[in-house]
């Protein structure tokens, strides 16, 4: 006989209660994806660098037209609230003081991924497209390359491509600025 578990879904509601209550520390190393939380990995040395470098060029780059977000949630919906690496935003007078950024304040989202790829292109990117997130990037530490996702849709990313070293891409909200992949991971 095979028993059926029930999974209980917590809401974002639900899941900043749990800081609030001191269930989960502010700073502990969670998501919430699709109602779960998800214990993400630590920060290795190469990761943090590779955050740090983007966040540099895109501040470079783009200057006071976004703001860089670094690690910092975004709410797709009512169950989940990742914390992607980088989140190009929209620029708001008041920084998302009143609440965090949503699907419709995202102009790009990118994970970099050095022992999570496997998760980022399984779970994050399919939930970023079924947000109706226009672009998402993973960087590949490993594999020295640039994935970028564009054309969201309910079943996935429409439209996949791989950047390589020597090559030159562009964000689509910026389509005028070219970005040497070379330049981006450094």
């Amino acid at each position: 006989m095979s028993v059926e578990l029930l999974r209980k879904q917590f809401t974002v509601w639900d899941y900043h209660q749990m800081v609030k209550a001191g269930i989960l520390k502010e700073d502990e190393r969670v998501e919430l994806i699709a109602g779960e939380i998800i214990k993400m990995s630590p920060i290795g040395t190469l990761h943090a660098a590779q955050v740090k470098r983007l966040i540099n060029l895109f501040a470079e780059i783009l200057g006071a037209s976004v703001i860089v977000a670094a690690q910092d949630p975004v709410q797709l919906s009512d169950y989940s609230e990742p914390q992607p690496d980088i989140a190009l935003l929209k620029r708001r007078t008041d920084f998302y003081a009143t609440a965090h950024p949503q699907p419709q304040d995202v102009l790009l989202l990118v994970e970099v991924a050095d022992t999570t790829i496997d998760y980022d292109r399984s779970v994050k990117m399919p939930l970023y497209a079924a947000s109706n997130i226009s672009e998402a990037w993973i960087v590949d530490i490993n594999g020295q390359n640039i994935e970028v996702y564009r054309q969201p849709a309910s079943d996935g990313y429409q439209h996949i491509q791989t950047f390589q070293r020597g090559q030159s891409l562009f964000i689509q909200a910026f389509p005028e600025i070219n970005l040497n992949v070379d330049e981006l991971l450094g």
